[in-house]
């Protein structure tokens, strides 16, 4: 981790603990105050000598000397007066701090700190477990929630409706792309695939909704567990992962579609933020149409 200083050297990593060497003097975010939710840090000085704010009293701590961190006490680890330390950290339990680490290590810091966004992800991911002494944890969480939400250009959609129509019927239809044309329409304009449906199968869409815009992407089956599951990648105009649950009813069958998609065509990308509640209501509309077009088609298709 160059732009902090140090470089970290794991040396156990389980659920039980993590125990690791940093060698360097750190700055930035790792020599900021921080507090451990639930777990205990133990600090062991290899070589020089290391510094430890604790609940607002310092102590350095030289080669051979050891001290430890309660959960919940605010602290910072700084580099001793002179030279460079190793220091021997375990964390117990573990929690998420090997995620943590490799985090750090793939992001640029150049003044030591991460950039707003890689800050609220990382707030977002690993501030259950650990996170920065002030301000408080609630307030954190809300502002990197706040600043994700708007530079981000993923959608989530869940639709659930019944279906009175046999789950293998329906699952024909969802699983074959080239139906899509027939039942679900005026979306899907033409729909390209080789074969029948099968996992790595590829498939081609030129789909629009009521937006003046057409799409067209590539879908490939991840996942195919008849009559249940189909799961596809999609890249293109947009790209996401799209997965269809169908269970039986005793009327017919549940559908139930995840929908996770990021707008990567060019205009969309620019408009996202923008323009968020105009793509919500667009995908509404395509469903409804899936609504209207996938039990009658099924029901055909099962006589």
């Amino acid at each position: 981790m160059p732009d902090l200083g140090v470089r970290v050297e794991v040396r156990e990593s389980h659920e039980e603990l993590i125990e690791f060497d940093v060698i360097g003097r750190g700055r930035g975010l790792i020599a900021a105050e921080h507090v451990h939710t639930r777990a205990t840090e133990r600090y062991e000085v290899i070589e020089g000598t290391m510094r430890l704010v604790l609940a607002g009293r310092e102590h350095l701590l030289r080669t051979g000397d050891v001290m430890e961190t309660p959960p919940g006490t605010p602290h910072r680890q700084l580099p001793g007066p002179a030279g460079e330390g190793r220091v021997r950290v375990t964390v117990r339990p573990a929690g998420t701090t090997h995620e943590f680490l490799r985090r750090l290590a793939s992001l640029r810091m150049p003044w030591g700190f991460p950039k707003p966004l890689d800050a609220a992800a990382i707030v977002r991911d690993f501030g259950h477990d650990g996170h920065a002494a002030k301000p408080p944890l609630r307030v954190q969480r809300a502002l990197s929630r706040a600043l994700l939400a708007a530079a981000s250009r993923e959608y989530l959609f869940v639709d659930e409706w019944d279906v009175a129509a046999p789950r293998e019927a329906v699952f024909h239809a969802i699983a074959e792309a080239r139906t899509y044309p027939e039942w679900w329409r005026p979306v899907y304009i033409d729909v390209e695939a080789s074969g029948e449906p099968e996992v790595g199968k590829e498939s081609r869409q030129h789909f629009k909704g009521r937006l003046p815009y057409h799409l067209h992407t590539r879908s490939r089956i991840t996942r195919l567990e008849r009559p249940h599951i189909v799961e596809a990648d999609v890249d293109g105009d947009l790209r996401g992962h799209g997965k269809w649950t169908l269970t039986d009813t005793p009327g017919g069958t549940h559908v139930r579609f995840d929908w996770q998609v990021f707008a990567d065509k060019p205009l969309l990308r620019v408009l996202t933020p923008i323009l968020r509640p105009a793509f919500r209501w667009n995908h509404a509309w395509a469903i409804a149409r899936a609504r209207e077009g996938l039990e009658p088609y099924a029901r055909r298709i099962a006589v």
